[in-house]
């Protein structure tokens, strides 16, 4: 069976990734990273979604990315801000959420375990549609890093090349949400606010709550997620 490195994250679109991997034939071996994040219970989350859709292994590895900061995800001192602020990001194209060169490192330890595995796929949640201008989830972002990692292997240099899969990259919430159901994951194991509470209850009024909540009200599925407050 074909080995396959997923990152998980614990959330709706990791979730989905991981099911699409598993029924596309890939013996799946999970990754999950604490970086300090606010959102820890997210962590949590990605344990139950791994057992349940019955990975071979499944990690979680411990970054220091609260020590450069930079991000409303990972320094205390930046608040994420809510979907309906008017003054969000108003002078930015990047938002506060997006977490310096997160992708690259994740990828990069992904790449590295999938490596000692013999596994020559690595699946990514990446998704440009629902998702505000994060310039590690698009596709030339994602290209050039599978480009940097058939030059940088043993594996590759002796001929068995990687390959960097984003099969959500291009889809809606709606059509994330759609997929999953049809391949049974269920959504109330998993945690995608920006500041969820230590119990998974989501804030109900930051980006990825609003894009969620409006995923499940247009693919006409019920939203299991708990939330805090409902003003999204």
């Amino acid at each position: 069976m074909k080995k396959a490195v997923v990152l998980l994250s614990g959330g709706l679109d990791s979730a989905t990734v991981l099911a699409m991997a598993s029924e596309q034939g890939f013996e799946c071996y999970s990754v999950s990273f604490d970086y300090g994040q606010r959102h820890r219970s997210e962590l949590e989350a990605s344990g139950r979604v791994a057992a349940a859709l019955g990975v071979r292994e499944h990690k979680v590895l411990t970054l220091g990315l609260t020590g450069i900061g930079g991000s409303a995800l990972t320094d205390d001192g930046i608040a994420v801000p809510d979907f309906n602020d008017p003054f969000k990001d108003s002078c930015r194209q990047i938002p506060v959420t997006y977490v310096p060169a997160r992708n690259t490192v994740f990828l990069s330890l992904a790449l590295g375990w999938a490596e000692v595995l013999g596994a020559r796929d690595i699946f990514i949640g990446a998704n440009i549609v629902d998702y505000s201008n994060y310039p590690d989830c698009r596709p030339e972002y994602l290209k050039a890093f599978e480009t940097m990692a058939n030059l940088a292997t043993r594996a590759a240099i002796e001929g068995d090349l990687f390959r960097i899969r984003a099969p959500l990259l291009n889809l809606t919430k709606s059509e994330i949400i759609s997929e999953g159901v049809r391949l049974g994951v269920d959504y109330g194991m998993t945690v995608s606010c920006y500041q969820a509470d230590e119990y998974g209850a989501a804030c109900g009024v930051c980006d990825s709550c609003h894009y969620r909540r409006k995923g499940f009200l247009e693919a006409g599925v019920d939203d299991p997620t708990p939330y805090q407050c409902v003003a999204v």
